[in-house]
């Protein structure tokens, strides 16, 4: 478990530095194979019906890693389509086996971001369904793969494909086990490359505060685009645990979650933030096996209540750190359980140094905001473009209690340290935002609002509504002569956007409103965006609307800030996200008493087959009910 950290000073004030207890690098995947010589019969996946052991787990992955061999090397990109499943637990151990380096897509990636990173890249291969490749590689040699094709997520059938490779592609640096990519500035994501030696000091930790054994069921719930499901896949393969991947529904709908913590008998939960947030506005199921929850990605925004029977445990850490670099956990017992105040981030994991510095790099006495710094067997390798790392991973500043600290990671989050070295987070520096979880960088979505040629600029800012929920906003300078339409624009950037960052509103803008300094004043922009106005009688809000389509129509306008949204609208094209699902189910189960679930709501063809779904199960109250 986590100690308390070391107080480093050397005048009357302390200053906020924390070191976490000693750690030394050990290994994955020789630790994985550990488990496979001593419980080969053991089981490593549980994927719906189908329980793969350790030892048929290893026999399908050196069957991958033989059929890549002749064409990957040692240090190789390997992009991988592929989603929550057997297949991709298998292709994981594969490439670690051949020293390849693991660059996780999702399983289905926009094809213009896919096509970005193989040309800013030197990837070998994509792994995945030929039909979500970017042409280049659907039209290019194939390999059959003979990965599983059986459980909740899994693929119809994966191919290896290659294609001409760029001259001059970036490639990972030595040493390295993974990749993973980043919202990037420029408009083309930028990836950052982690050592095993890094991901196994985070392991050890997590085997620590978990207790994660043989026995045990590791979720493997998060999305695969993101860095925190490495942590899930090799906690579980280096632990002796049975991995279960979750269903789609879980990510969607937080009581669909809890159903299957409890069919699926999970022990261990890694979660992001805004998933599990809703559950503890409501009693918790008392019936679970889980006994830690971790989750991330998003401030906490209170704790949990007396009656949540698992330790959660709230983590923070960007992807330049390998995926948790700070905890705080929260138990039933604690005095402060169910306090409506945001949890801290907590203290820093063994190995990890953190320093809360000023403008300068300089640390900050305890107490006084600053910009986090983050040092230790946590970082990465780096970027995969050796300019943005320097910029990015500096030198520490001269302190005694750095001495033996050579890197610092800026993180760009503003944090303060409290005097018992526990961190506050307080939000962005600079112009990242997190949707549902995800990192974004706002000029990444501008950028790709300006592929399109009936736009000149555009930029993007967030609203919250009373509850703290984000939404970003386009605020699109239209191309001279041209009358772009919101919905196409909004089709357009998905493919160079992961879901989290499309925006769920686009508004024309003749001008930029600027600050003192000549810049796009973004809060008078975001505070004066029109918006959406309501007709007063439009088509597809007729006056005689079910009790349903009311209902259905009214929460989605107020949960996305869209009055013109209609029945004909699909949820996913104005904007629902997997926040936005939860809350919008959550409301329908209060107010009517039925449940839907989150895959009829994400497959009705527009809101108004939602709301027939509801209607037709909708069972009139006895009158004084």
């Amino acid at each position: 478990m986590i100690q308390s950290p070391s107080l480093a000073d050397t005048t009357t004030t302390v200053a906020s530095i924390a070191h976490g207890p000693d750690a030394e690098p050990t290994t994955v995947l020789a630790r994985f194979e550990d488990h496979v010589r001593l419980t080969p019969q053991a089981p490593a996946v549980i994927d719906g019906a189908r329980t793969w052991t350790y030892e048929e787990l290893d026999t399908a992955a050196e069957r991958v890693a033989a059929a890549l061999r002749d064409r990957v090397r040692p240090g190789d990109l390997v992009g991988v389509c592929l989603d929550r499943s057997t297949a991709l637990v298998v292709t994981a151990v594969a490439l670690a086996r051949i020293g390849a380096v693991y660059l996780p897509l999702g399983p289905r990636p926009g094809e213009r971001r896919t096509q970005a990173v193989t040309e800013d890249l030197d990837v070998a291969c994509l792994i995945g369904d030929p039909g979500v490749l970017p042409a280049a590689h659907r039209d290019g040699e194939h390999t059959p793969l003979l990965l599983p094709i059986a459980g909740v997520n899994a693929p119809a059938g994966a191919v290896a494909a290659f294609a001409a490779r760029p001259q001059g592609g970036r490639r990972a640096p030595e040493g390295a086990l993974y990749a993973v990519l980043t919202s990037g500035s420029t408009g083309r994501p930028k990836a950052v490359a982690v050592a095993e030696a890094s991901l196994s000091v985070a392991l050890d930790w997590y085997r620590a505060a978990t207790g994660l054994a043989p026995g045990d069921r590791q979720s493997l719930l998060i999305g695969v685009a993101f860095d925190p499901h490495l942590l899930e896949l090799w906690a579980g393969l280096t632990s002796g645990a049975a991995l279960v991947p979750a269903p789609d529904d879980t990510r969607w709908d937080a009581a669909v979650l809890t159903d299957w913590w409890r069919d699926a008998a999970v022990t261990v939960c890694v979660a992001a933030t805004p998933t599990v947030e809703p559950l503890l506005d409501r009693p918790w199921p008392q019936d679970l096996k889980l006994r830690h929850l971790v989750v991330g990605g998003d401030r906490m925004r209170r704790r949990p209540g007396p009656d949540v029977t698992a330790t959660v445990h709230n983590a923070y850490g960007p992807a330049e750190a390998t995926v948790v670099t700070t905890t705080y956990a929260m138990r039933a017992a604690d005095t402060a359980a169910g306090d409506v105040s945001p949890p801290p981030i907590g203290t820093p994991l063994p190995g990890v140094t953190v320093v809360v510095t000023d403008d300068d790099g300089l640390p900050v006495a305890r107490g006084q905001d600053g910009e986090l710094r983050i040092g230790g067997h946590c970082l990465a390798l780096g970027y995969l473009d050796p300019e943005l790392t320097a910029q990015r991973f500096t030198a520490p500043p001269q302190h005694p209690a750095l001495e033996d600290v050579d890197r610092l990671y800026r993180t760009g989050d503003r944090v303060r340290m409290g005097a018992d070295g526990s961190l506050e987070f307080l939000g962005r520096l600079d112009n990242q935002v997190k949707i549902s979880g995800v990192r974004i960088e706002l000029a990444e979505v501008e950028a790709a609002f300006e592929q399109d040629a009936g736009v000149r600029t555009a930029v993007v800012t967030v609203q919250r509504d009373g509850s703290g929920l984000a939404r970003l906003v386009a605020h699109v300078k239209p191309a001279e002569g041209t009358k772009p339409v919101p919905g196409d624009l909004l089709t357009a950037v998905r493919a160079w956007l992961p879901e989290q960052a499309v925006p769920a509103a686009v508004h024309f803008v003749d001008t930029y409103p600027l600050d003192a300094n000549g810049k796009v004043d973004r809060a008078s922009l975001a505070t004066h965006a029109p918006a959406p106005a309501a007709p007063a009688a439009l088509v597809d809000d007729p006056a005689d609307a079910t009790p349903g389509e009311q209902l259905v129509l009214a929460t989605v306008r107020e949960l996305l800030g869209r009055p013109a949204t209609v029945l004909s609208d699909n949820f996913t094209d104005i904007g629902g996200t997997s926040v936005v699902a939860a809350r919008l189910l959550a409301v329908i189960e209060r107010e009517t008493g039925i449940r839907p679930r989150a895959h009829e709501l994400l497959r009705s063809t527009d809101l108004r087959a939602f709301a027939a779904l509801l209607d037709q199960r909708r069972t009139p109250r006895p009158a004084g009910a």
